[in-house]
């Protein structure tokens, strides 16, 4: 028997999440996935990308429950190999739009990922939480969230070889949440090698030690730790509670003449954000995008990871994750692009050397974070604004509360790097 649209919310997403999409798209038969049937084969094809991690749920899921096609557009959703090429296709136009890293589009205009000038607009945020830094075994004395602990093993081994951190993009979520806690642990981010290596190749290059340990989405955490490689040393929620991951990332010129396109991308990928936050969803999650044509990872690993159960490795046990743990609506609290994290991550930047003096934090952060377009899409969908953005923050690792009005004067809260 096929569901109704309003049966496939309410059981799905909850009563109230049913009463917020209540009144988008119009009343059809509906597929067994439960969104709304409809034909949008003769409309122009949208192409988006993706990379094989967990966060990528939004919008692997939006495609899987027929969401897209619910809100009007034709979309293919393509797995890519790696951060870099998701950035070419971005910017050739190959594709409109994609599941990227937040700090991408800043690290590229600036120069520091990519040809400076190059313009990669974000229409949302898509999730918060759930990567983390997984260290080889070398380091299993360490124990959990104690980075101090890691500096007398990396000067041990120096003394006999290099040491080898991974991050999977120069300017990236990733590889600001290392250097972060490169600097948190007291290693000098200098006197160790950082490599960039795609996600899903983080875990055959450590098993061939080719790195120390590295920072990346899930599942590459938690396969880590069920193929006995390496250990949770820390997940980035507790680097920072809530911090901004993932985010939709658009092709401008696709961007600035299919408005109308765009704004039914991120309507579906809202409403499938909502559909992962209601729990009951999540193994359903882990089991569609744990296959072959877009994680390709053990679905057990991805649900208990999305369930915030985290098995560390290295004899720690388990950690429980609550209202931490990976997240891609939160309410829609979360999906505002924020300029005030925009400016973090170009702080950091001049804070790890990335810039040589300081960039125009508010022109950087007009011309890349679309919070008109956001607001035209929440107001439609019904989805409250927050009102928080440009008011200080502080990040839980090393408890600096950072001001994005005063971006400058935040930096001179750290202590040397």
């Amino acid at each position: 028997m096929g569901y109704t649209r309003a049966t496939f919310l309410r059981s799905t997403l909850g009563a109230g999440a049913a009463a917020l999409f209540a009144g988008c798209g119009t009343e059809s038969r509906a597929t067994p996935g439960g969104a709304t049937k409809t034909d949008v084969s003769s409309k122009p094809k949208i192409t988006l990308g993706f990379i094989a991690l967990t966060d990528n749920a939004s919008v692997v899921m939006a495609h899987e429950l027929g969401l897209f096609a619910k809100h009007g557009v034709n979309v293919e959703v393509t797995k890519e190999a790696s951060w870099a090429s998701v950035r070419d296709k971005l910017l050739a136009g190959e594709l409109q739009g994609a599941h990227c890293l937040f700090g991408m589009p800043f690290s590229v205009y600036t120069g520091v990922g990519g040809t400076a000038g190059k313009e990669l607009p974000i229409g949302m945020v898509l999730n918060a939480n759930g990567q983390a830094i997984t260290l080889s075994s070398d380091f299993c004395g360490v124990g959990y969230g104690t980075p101090a602990g890691a500096l007398p093993v990396v000067k041990a081994l120096q003394a006999k070889r290099e040491v080898t951190f991974a991050m999977t993009f120069p300017g990236g979520t990733h590889d600001m949440w290392l250097r972060y806690w490169l600097a948190a642990a007291g290693i000098d981010q200098k006197a160790v090698k950082v490599i960039t290596i795609p996600p899903a190749q983080m875990v055959a290059n450590m098993k061939v030690k080719n790195m120390d340990g590295y920072c990346v989405g899930e599942p590459w955490g938690g396969v880590a730790v069920k193929e006995e490689i390496g250990f949770t040393h820390i997940a980035t929620q507790d680097i920072w509670k809530h911090h901004p991951e993932k985010a939709l990332v658009f092709n401008k010129e696709f961007l600035d003449t299919r408005r109308e396109d765009a704004k039914g991308v991120m309507k579906a990928i809202l409403e499938a954000a909502a559909w992962l936050d209601n729990m009951e969803n999540r193994k359903k999650a882990a089991s569609t995008i744990g296959g072959p044509s877009y994680v390709n990872a053990p679905p057990d690993i991805i649900d208990a990871r999305l369930a915030g159960q985290y098995a560390l490795g290295c004899g720690l046990g388990d950690k429980k994750f609550t209202d931490d743990t990976m997240l891609y609506h939160d309410g829609g609290k979360l999906n505002f692009p924020r300029k005030s994290y925009a400016t973090w991550f170009l702080a950091q930047y001049v804070r790890f050397g990335y810039l040589d003096k300081a960039p125009d934090y508010a022109a950087i952060a007009d011309k890349l974070i679309k919070q008109d377009l956001y607001a035209e899409v929440a107001k439609e969908m019904k989805v409250p604004i927050p009102a928080d953005d440009m008011q200080p923050f502080t990040v839980k690792l090393d408890g600096v509360t950072f001001d994005p009005k005063s971006p400058d004067a935040s930096l001179k809260l750290y202590k040397p790097v």
